[in-house]
């Protein structure tokens, strides 16, 4: 997604890539109190992989845990079933957002913030440079704790 960037007048620029199968696949997570927690891997996210990440979640944020998120079908996988069987349910409750609502997915405006201002701009030439720059948006974006709990705010889960 672009913004505004410099060209002569009348004349978009324009970017060519070779379109491969190549790609980075990416969790995250915020609290209400303003923390963002991400993962970012060059393989696809599978049900194992979000336990990895359910996993963190546990190991970083004290108390109970309430996870909202998507339908997608990695989310209702055995994996995740075994795990809050084998005990994490006593911390970890997970709900599911309706079929297709992302106005109630706060973490949609994490996206979209990082997409637009963040790396509004950035071109980069290989997996490994977009890689290093999204952590770097991140960890930016980390220190912005307004910014996130906006989010939360703008899908009414605060006040």
């Amino acid at each position: 997604m672009a913004v505004r960037t410099w060209a002569p007048r009348g004349q978009t620029p324009t970017l060519r890539v070779k379109l491969t199968y190549d790609h980075l696949s990416t969790i995250s997570g915020i609290t209400l109190d303003g923390r963002l927690f991400m993962q970012v891997r060059p393989t696809t996210y599978n049900a194992a992989a979000v336990v990895g990440f359910l996993r963190v979640l546990l190991r970083k944020i004290k108390g109970p845990i309430v996870v909202i998120w998507d339908g997608a079908p990695i989310h209702r996988g055995h994996e995740i079933k075994d795990f809050l069987r084998a005990g994490a349910a006593k911390r970890l409750h997970l709900e599911q957002l309706p079929s297709y609502a992302p106005d109630l997915n706060p973490d949609e405006g994490i996206w979209n913030y990082l997409k637009r201002v963040e790396l509004g701009n950035v071109c980069c030439s290989n997996l490994d440079q977009l890689s290093t720059q999204l952590m770097r948006a991140k960890e930016r974006l980390r220190h912005k704790r307004e910014v996130i709990r906006s989010c939360s705010r703008q899908c009414g889960y605060l006040d």
